[in-house]
């Protein structure tokens, strides 16, 4: 019996320890129990990966945060049953309490796009901080506060690397802070848009969707919720009504005032200003032909306003002169054929007069976009312009022509007779080189004539070119081909032959050539009576020759890779390409302008030899001038002098022969 007595006395009390230890095993730990170990700074964990992360919780944080005073570290932490525990507690879950924002977000573009380290793009800590430091949106010091908000989204769309590695763009941030809503922030403003008001909070979605805010369609009332007014009058305007039966092609808000680049209209940079508007901004939709193609809407709008008084005085910096939204209004845009609209017949005395006073409808009743180049106008206005063209196109022709020729008639008979008369004449060019040089003349001059036309193709001189895109391409390679071969031929002429020879060795520059450009100058400024003495070639014609060498070899190198691009691109990289077509636009632009300024000079504008030095067409030059000009070079010289004895003896003979026998 005793035995039996003690075996239950000892299941007893194995019983009340059991029950003892499963009454503290569901006896949840408090705060303070996990803030022993907690609230130890040092504290940190390593997961599988390796990565460290620390255990600190500030406890002040948290009893201020919006959770303080409401719930437990356990009632977020569900997992964790007994201080100390033994495993590492699962990650919490905001959604048990915030299953609405979960819902939106799990669906937003944030909880699909992914980091580089294939985490979402943006979680719940990312935009409300610290878990345990939870701040409500109503205070300063929450990163979701309204004015903080731009700081917050920008701590992931300003950094430039990750933006492009998931597609995005950087630079709307710094775009955003220099707009008027970002500007406004900055100044405290509480009322002025941010990211979330135009984007949303939790369902961010991409542009493309059609519930995002910031798709086309929804943009009148996403600026509408702050801008109701403006929304009331846009939607009732002809671009709101094109938007609202889902035409894309029609304007929103920020098609005409930028997305976050959005300014006020009076900054100068916005491309809503008075300088911007009519040059820029309606130029997109309303010069081209989409719209005439697809919807009837009449084109060349803005180009015939800027041949009118009104876009000349505009592009001269007028800041008072009508310019679209003068006329036809901002928000409040309407066909004419509307009564509410500014350019309502009936409306044009009121909307002309804002700056023309006193105007009636005999100055208004015809078109202010006269194109006498389009389809068949049937105003008077249009059709007496367009025969006013018509005449005098072509009188200007025929009477400026007229002149052009009669005056080259009289040129070209003058310069040959005072050619004539020049005298005796020393060779300055051997037939070889004047045809060397006339395939240069002809190759360069359509090599500039087609490669800027090719690189303007909207400037006048490409309009007078004519042709197309393809056939000035053609005429650029042959030239350039043409060119080549001129200067191969060239190296083998200085290389094999007496005369290339001697060209070469007189054309190579010496120290004497520096101390000529400085004496030069010295005289023709006045300030020595000496003039320095030149050989057969100058300095000024040794720099241009070199210089011509010189181009010449780089426009070819920088044009045949452009010409094959694709293998360039393949065998080296794609930016030697990008290189070689900078290289090969400046040399040009450089080679031009040396051309005009100082080949010209010397061929043309020098008064000694004008209107022209001959030596190209006949490679002869006055022998008087020559000696003037080349003093040094004894052996042309001396041929002149033998050939002008040898013109005397034969004139002196011819006169004995002719002369009657004495008596």
């Amino acid at each position: 019996m005793k035995a039996a007595g003690k075996i239950r006395a000892l299941a007893m009390g194995c019983l009340l320890v059991l029950s003892a230890l499963a009454a503290h095993a569901q006896r949840k730990p408090k705060d303070a129990e996990c803030l022993a170990c907690h609230a130890d700074s040092t504290m940190t964990t390593t997961d599988a990966n390796g990565k460290t992360a620390s255990l600190f919780v500030d406890a002040g944080k948290m009893k201020h945060s919006v959770h303080g005073g409401i719930f437990s570290c356990v009632d977020c932490h569900k997992d964790v049953r007994s201080s100390p525990h033994a495993s590492t507690p699962a990650k919490v879950s905001c959604a048990e309490c915030h299953a609405d924002a979960q819902s939106a977000y799990r669906h937003s573009y944030h909880a699909s796009a992914k980091k580089p380290d294939g985490t979402p793009a943006a979680t719940c800590v990312d935009c409300h901080g610290d878990a345990h430091g939870v701040l409500p949106a109503g205070d300063p010091q929450s990163p979701v506060s309204h004015s903080n908000i731009p700081a917050t989204c920008g701590r992931c769309h300003g950094q430039k690397f990750l933006m492009e590695s998931t597609g995005g763009n950087s630079q709307v941030v710094v775009a955003y802070q220099d707009s008027v809503h970002g500007r406004a922030v900055q100044n405290g403003s509480q009322s002025a848009a941010v990211c979330t008001d135009c984007h949303g909070t939790h369902e961010i979605l991409a542009a493309n969707s059609a519930r995002s805010p910031v798709n086309k369609f929804n943009i009148p009332a996403t600026c509408g919720k702050c801008h109701s007014e403006v929304r009331q009058v846009y939607t009732q305007s002809i671009h709101g009504q094109a938007v609202a039966h889902g035409n894309e092609l029609a304007p929103v808000c920020t098609d005409c005032h930028g997305i976050h680049t959005i300014k006020a209209p009076s900054d100068p940079s916005s491309s809503v200003s008075d300088r911007n508007l009519s040059s820029t901004t309606c130029t997109r939709c309303h010069q081209g032909v989409r719209l005439t193609q697809e919807f009837d809407v009449p084109g060349n709008r803005v180009s015939t306003y800027m041949d009118s008084y009104h876009g000349l005085a505009s592009q001269g910096g007028s800041l008072v002169v009508a310019n679209c939204a003068s006329c036809h209004g901002v928000h409040n845009i309407l066909p004419s054929s509307d009564p509410r609209s500014t350019i309502n017949p009936a409306n044009l005395d009121a909307t002309c007069g804002q700056c023309h006073k006193g105007v009636t409808q005999n100055f208004t009743r015809y078109k202010v976009h006269v194109d006498v180049e389009g389809g068949q106008a049937l105003d008077k206005g249009t059709r007496a312009v367009r025969w006013i063209r018509w005449f005098y196109l072509p009188l200007i022709l025929l009477v400026v022509g007229g002149m052009f020729a009669h005056n080259a008639v009289l040129w070209r008979s003058k310069a040959l007779a005072r050619r004539r008369a020049m005298g005796p004449s020393v060779l300055r060019m051997t037939r070889n080189q004047r045809w060397q040089h006339l395939v240069l003349l002809a190759s360069f001059f359509v090599l500039v004539a087609t490669g800027f036309a090719l690189k303007y193709p909207d400037s006048w001189f490409a309009m007078a070119l004519g042709l197309g895109e393809r056939w000035r391409s053609i005429l650029h390679r042959i030239a350039g081909v043409l060119l080549i071969a001129d200067g191969v031929y060239h190296l083998f002429y200085v290389a094999f032959t007496r005369d290339g020879r001697r060209l070469l060795r007189d054309l190579l520059p010496t120290p004497k050539d520096a101390f000529d450009a400085w004496g030069t100058m010295l005289f023709h400024l006045g300030y020595t009576k000496r003039k320095p003495k030149f050989g057969r070639f100058n300095y000024a014609e040794k720099a241009e020759y070199w210089a011509l060498v010189w181009g010449t070899a780089l426009m070819a190198l920088t044009g045949t890779m452009l010409w094959a691009k694709v293998a360039v691109g393949n065998l080296l990289a794609r930016w030697w390409v990008d290189a070689a077509t900078a290289v090969h636009f400046y040399e040009a632009i450089l080679a031009t302008l040396a051309i005009l300024v100082w080949h010209f000079y010397q061929v043309f504008f020098d008064p000694y030899v004008y209107p022209m030095n001959w030596a190209w067409r006949d490679g002869r030059m006055p022998a008087e001038h020559y000696k003037e000009e080349h003093e040094l070079d004894t052996e042309t010289l001396a041929e002149a002098d033998a050939q002008a004895e040898t013109t005397a003896e034969n004139g002196a003979q011819a006169n004995s022969q002719d002369s009657p026998p004495q008596a």
